[in-house]
This record gives C-alpha cells, sequence and structure tokens, in this order.
C-alpha cells in the first residue's frame, strides 16, 4: 500500500513538473466568489463616489491601468510610493503626468473593499484596479464587461524598470504595432486601446512641438487640422504653465465613445500618435470602420483590454496581496 501511495506521488509530482506555470490563465471571472463575493459592487460603488466628485478620475484610471500593464505586467507596481532606497515606476519622468485622481479611485476602492470583514487583504490591488478601470469607462458611457481576476501584486517597482516600456507621443505606427506586439497585443487591439483618448487630460507639453516647432518648414505639423491648431495654440500658448490641460477629445470629451476615431478622420488627433493611425494607409481602414460603427468598436475594445488585463500577471511566490498599495508588505 505504501508503494502505492509513492507511484501515485511520483505521477503526480511529475505532471506539476511538466506543467506549463500559470500565469494568465489562473484569471477568471468571480474569482473572489468564494472569498469577497461582493467585491465587485463594492469596488464600483467607490469608484462611481470618485467619479461624481471628479470626472478627471475617468482618465487618469484608465491611464494609471495602461501604464501599470506595460511596466512589468499588470501588478499594480505604478501604485507603489518611492523611498530613500527606490526610486519607484510612478516617479519616472514619463509618469509624473499621471493625474493622483487615478491613484485616489484605487487607494478608496482599496479602503472599500478591506472594510469589510470577510474581505480585508484578500482583494489585491492589481483586481481594484482592474475593476476600477472597467468602472470607470462604464461610468463615461463606454461599454460594461466582465472582468478576468486573479492578479497579485509584484514585488517590485523602479523607476528604470520603466524606460523603454511606455509609448511616447511622438510614435509612428510601427513603432507602437511593435511596442504592443512586445506585450502580446495586435495593432488591431493598439487601435482599439488608443481610443483610450477620447476621454482625460493631457498637458500642453505632450503636444507643444505639433503647434510651435514641429519642423523649421512647418512650425505647425501639417496633418494637424488647422483650426484645431488654433484651438491648441489659445489654450496653450508659448511658455504656458507645464500643469496646463486641455482635453484629449475636442468633440465629446465626457464621453467614452467611438468620436476619436471621428477626430482623426478630421485631422484633430492630439498627439503624433493618434494621427498616424488615420494619416498611415495601412491602420486607417480600422479607423474608418470603428468611426462608423460605435458597437464594432466596443467589441473591439472589450476584446484588446481583456488582452492587455492579461500581460505580466504574477502568481505563487511572484506576488502577494498588499495590505497598502502604495506599500510593500
Amino acid at each position: 500500500m505504501g508503494a502505492l501511495r509513492m507511484a501515485s506521488f511520483l505521477v503526480l509530482f511529475l505532471f506539476l513538473s511538466l506543467s506549463p506555470p500559470l500565469c494568465s490563465a489562473q484569471l477568471r471571472q468571480n474569482y473572489y466568489a468564494n472569498v469577497c463575493p461582493n467585491v465587485e459592487n463594492i469596488v464600483r460603488s467607490a469608484v462611481t463616489k470618485k467619479v461624481q466628485e471628479t470626472f478627471i478620475a475617468v482618465g487618469a484610471t484608465i491611464r494609471l491601468f495602461f501604464h501599470d500593464c506595460f511596466v512589468q505586467g499588470c501588478d499594480a507596481s505604478v501604485i507603489i510610493a518611492s523611498t530613500g532606497n527606490n526610486t519607484a515606476e510612478k516617479d519616472h519622468p514619463i509618469n509624473l503626468s499621471l493625474a493622483g485622481d487615478g491613484f485616489d479611485t484605487v487607494i478608496r476602492a482599496k479602503a472599500a473593499v478591506d472594510a469589510v470583514p470577510q474581505c480585508r487583504n484578500k482583494v489585491s490591488c492589481a483586481d481594484i484596479l482592474t475593476m476600477a478601470t472597467r468602472d470607470t469607462i462604464a461610468l463615461s458611457g463606454g461599454p460594461s464587461y466582465a472582468v478576468e481576476l486573479g492578479r497579485l501584486d509584484g514585488l517590485s517597482s523602479t523607476a528604470s524598470s520603466v524606460s523603454g516600456r511606455l509609448p511616447p507621443p511622438s510614435f509612428n505606427l510601427d513603432q507602437l504595432t511593435s511596442m504592443f506586439a512586445a506585450n502580446g497585443l495586435s495593432q488591431a487591439d493598439m487601435i482599439a486601446l488608443s481610443a483610450a483618448h477620447t476621454v482625460g487630460f493631457s498637458h500642453c507639453g505632450s503636444f507643444s512641438n505639433r503647434i510651435y516647432n514641429f519642423s523649421p518648414g512647418n512650425p505647425v505639423d501639417p496633418t494637424l487640422n488647422s483650426g484645431y491648431a488654433a484651438q491648441l495654440q489659445s489654450a496653450c500658448p508659448r511658455n504656458v504653465n507645464p500643469n496646463v490641460a486641455v482635453v484629449m477629445d475636442p468633440r465629446t470629451p465626457r464621453a467614452f465613445d467611438s468620436q476619436y476615431y471621428r477626430n482623426l478622420q478630421q485631422n484633430m488627433g492630439l498627439f503624433t500618435s493618434d494621427q498616424v493611425l488615420f494619416t498611415d494607409l495601412r491602420s486607417r481602414p480600422l479607423v474608418n470602420a470603428w468611426a462608423q460603427s460605435e458597437p464594432a468598436f466596443r467589441q473591439a475594445f472589450i476584446t484588446a483590454i481583456t488582452k492587455l488585463g492579461r500581460v505580466g500577471v504574477k502568481t505563487g511566490s511572484q506576488g502577494n496581496i498588499r495590505r497598502n498599495c502604495a506599500v510593500f508588505n
């Protein structure tokens, strides 16, 4: 009998050893059903209250999710605060423009979850950010979708890990496609996710070169709608305070919709990385298709953001559940 048990143990050991390591495979809907069954409602309630206080939370939270997932995966490492011994992701220059309302949305939702005794320290900050992102999108008129959960929070956050992993506003189509492909996302996914720029704000410095110093012969980017360029110059005069920001979608700034693509058709993409999606003939067909069909865009966006949420998921000893989203345990 002992020999039989030993044989069974060896078979199980070999099976586990040869099985591929769990990554995004551990993600599933209703992950917390037996641990914190009401978690999605708790998060949604906290996020709704935050958005009612300030609409800035919408774009800020969505952008926070993207900046988190593209650097070391979706593990809430972007929320970690720097210490005297470590400069964290959030203090890399490209992340300094992340609005505080995005961080606050997650911190409030985490506090609401942990206020329920059954849920305390049972839900990861990474999953709370994922749910909060879905909720801000829905609250601004975008699609509501089922979220996959089961991420652990990362154990590392360094500013040095950010370099070269997030697309600057000057990227062309090839650069954008390559960076998204490195994260398992297709060009179509990239074009769909770019529509997150239908909500939110941008600091003037992120696009000032397009309206003042594009090239020696063209101070204003010739691919930029002249009327829109004039509006941007009025909102962002030379030497403007760097904290001044403008809405990214001049038509429907408070609605998560496919207006983003119609703006591109009119040469009203705020960044070079936006407008190139229309000026480049390889990506233009999808821009035109989604400009025409809101349902098609919404489905493509759900597919893309679900795939984004699977990037670099931490499992086992790779992570834990933080008691404080801004501090390692």
